[in-house]
Formats: structure tokens, C-alpha cells, sequence
């Protein structure tokens, strides 16, 4: 995997491509693992098969694949917390995988511009993502070092001289997935959604391979639109906005 940081806006037309049948490209991936590459491929697959009638439908599932939705949403429903330890923990960690060469003065900081938040205090970017979009930019970092050091430092592909905050996109892209695989439903009501839960019963990281993967495309996406950015949506409002609809709308859905 190669390339570079992504935006809320860039991540739905992704999302939008992959329905219109856009395929991964392995040959572009660093070091990935076949179960990435694969992952990658057959979601790529089962988006362009979707159909509109999906949405009224719903899938069950094994007990397996119910435990696995199960761990998934536990994770999805932690909020990042700047009190906890843990979570102080983790982001100094993200700090140490993105800049070894860099000592970190603090968790309130300017230095954390420098990584893409829009502020000095990174805990006030997650409304949207929550702390396992902290996870994931960290299994990126750690599993993925140069593909993670391409996107952060814009290292591959004709860049433009505004670019967009790499951070801020991961979390964005945390979002979008959660929201395109339905995984706050109790059962998925999309082919899509339902391909992922037999991926996860199979790989436990396979939410955090696929959010690797959707990283690199964004960036593929922001580059071949030549965006700048103008084009990137920073606007937190919103994605809390759309956060508390879909989350309104699962609670509405799972009390039926």
C-alpha cells in the first residue's frame, strides 16, 4: 500500500465508486497480506453486485459471525476519553510510529498540526470516529509503516499545495466505513454488510485491514480528482449530524 491522507467528502464518493464496481488494486499494496488483498477484492466484488432492494432486507447470521459483529460494535461504542490512560497511552504511541525521530512535549501540543488534527488537542477531532479510529490509524501505522509514512508525509503522486489533514481523514474514514457496512444494526441489511461479517468471522483484524485499504483508495481518489484542500469537509458538525441520524435509525431499527 502507497499514497496519502483522505476527507469525509473523498471517502463517500469511494464508497460510491466501489458500488459502481471499481475494483482494488493489490499490485499497488505494500507487503499486504493475501487476507488483505482479498478482503479488498471481494468487498470490491459484493459492492458492485448491491442492489437498491438490499436495504429492505436483512441477513442472519451464524453464531460466530454474531460474536464477531458483537466485539466489533463493543469497539465501536468506546468513545476516546482524554482521562483514561489508555487512551493517553495510545495516542502517544501514534505519535512515536509517525515522528520516532520527534519528541513529543505533550498530549495538548502544536506539534499535533503537524500530524493533520486541526487543532493543539487531538481528543476533540474524534467526535465523529470515537477511540477505535485511534486504533485503527495505529494498526496502520504499525503494520503498514511505509504506506502509513507515504500517506502522512505525501510522498507519492502529484500533490497539491493544500492538502488534506491526514488525521482528520483517518477518522472520517472510520466513519464512513462503519456507516457503509451498517455495523451498528443488529443484523447487516446489505449484501455489503453482510460479505464483511464472514470476512470478520475469518480474520478478527479484518475491519482494520479494510480500513487500510480504504486509506490508500481515498488517497488514489483525492489524486486522480487533482483535489485540493477546498474540497476536503473539516466540518465536525456534520459528521456528528450524520452520526447521531444513523445512529437514531439503528436504535429505531433494533427496537423493531
Amino acid at each position: 500500500m502507497d499514497d496519502r491522507e483522505g476527507s469525509f467528502v473523498a471517502v463517500r464518493r469511494i464508497s460510491q465508486g466501489l458500488e459502481r464496481g471499481s475494483v482494488y488494486n493489490p499490485s499497488s499494496a505494500e507487503g499486504v497480506p493475501g487476507s488483505a488483498a482479498w478482503l479488498g477484492r471481494g468487498l470490491s466484488c459484493v459492492c458492485a453486485q448491491r442492489r437498491d432492494s438490499d436495504a429492505n432486507s436483512t441477513f442472519d447470521l451464524t453464531p460466530a459471525q454474531e460474536e464477531c459483529l458483537q466485539s466489533l460494535q463493543n469497539r465501536i461504542d468506546v468513545a476516546y476519553d482524554s482521562t483514561i490512560p489508555l487512551h493517553q497511552e495510545a495516542l502517544r504511541d501514534l505519535w512515536k510510529l509517525a515522528f520516532p525521530e520527534e519528541e513529543l512535549h505533550g498530549l495538548i501540543s502544536e506539534q499535533w498540526k503537524e500530524m493533520g488534527w486541526q487543532g493543539k488537542d487531538p481528543s476533540t477531532d474524534f467526535r465523529g470516529g470515537g477511540f477505535i479510529s485511534l486504533e485503527n490509524l495505529l494498526y496502520f501505522a504499525r503494520h503498514f509503516q511505509k504506506s502509513f509514512q507515504d500517506l502522512l508525509r505525501k510522498q507519492v503522486g502529484d500533490r497539491s499545495v493544500w492538502e488534506y489533514p491526514f488525521a482528520v481523514a483517518g477518522i472520517n474514514i472510520t466513519f464512513m466505513l462503519i456507516q457503509m457496512l451498517d455495523l451498528e444494526a443488529v443484523k447487516p441489511r446489505t449484501i455489503v454488510g453482510a460479505t464483511f461479517l464472514k470476512f470478520l468471522s475469518e480474520n478478527e483484524s479484518a475491519f482494520d485491514l479494510l480500513y487500510c485499504i480504504a486509506f490508500k483508495l481515498m488517497d488514489q481518489q483525492w489524486l486522480s480528482m487533482r483535489a485540493s484542500y477546498m474540497e476536503f469537509n473539516v466540518n465536525g458538525d456534520e459528521i456528528d449530524k450524520e452520526a447521531a441520524g444513523e445512529r437514531a435509525d439503528a436504535g429505531r431499527y433494533n427496537a423493531s
